[in-house]
């Protein structure tokens, strides 16, 4: 399991990378100042927690059933959270009425809290070795 979160890791980074290239400098002529802004924050946040899984695949404090569940509240947690991001901060550009995934943003921001608050739980239950 530890392979498959390092990978997606890496992909989700690689991503972030690739994203936060485009949002600099081929949506820079298209998009206000406050949308470039906004798309960045999407990238950051995709970016902080493809350095988490990094995290959550490498180290041994965690059991793997917690390393799944982790895994699966990041991904769904960037996916609604940044994707959402993503579309929202486009939308004068590319004309798509993504104002129905305002809500979607927030449940993403709970699900990536959620994965941070069960690697807490998990590591202060912990027992001295």
């Amino acid at each position: 399991m530890d392979k498959k979160i390092i990978a997606v890791a890496a992909f989700m980074g690689a991503v972030a990378i690739i994203l936060g290239a485009f949002g600099a400098h081929g949506l820079k002529a298209i998009l206000s100042e406050a949308e470039l802004v906004t798309f960045e924050t999407g990238v950051k946040y995709q970016m902080y927690h493809a350095l988490f899984l990094l995290f959550v695949g490498t180290t041994s404090l965690i059991d793997e059933k917690t390393k799944i569940i982790i895994l699966w509240l990041v991904v769904v947690g960037v996916l609604f959270f940044s994707g959402s991001i993503y579309l929202l901060a486009t939308a004068s550009a590319t004309l798509i009425n993504a104002k129905f995934l305002g809500p979607i943003t927030p449940l993403g921001g709970m699900l990536m809290i959620a994965a941070w608050v069960l690697l807490f739980a998990k590591i202060l239950g912990k027992k001295a070795e």
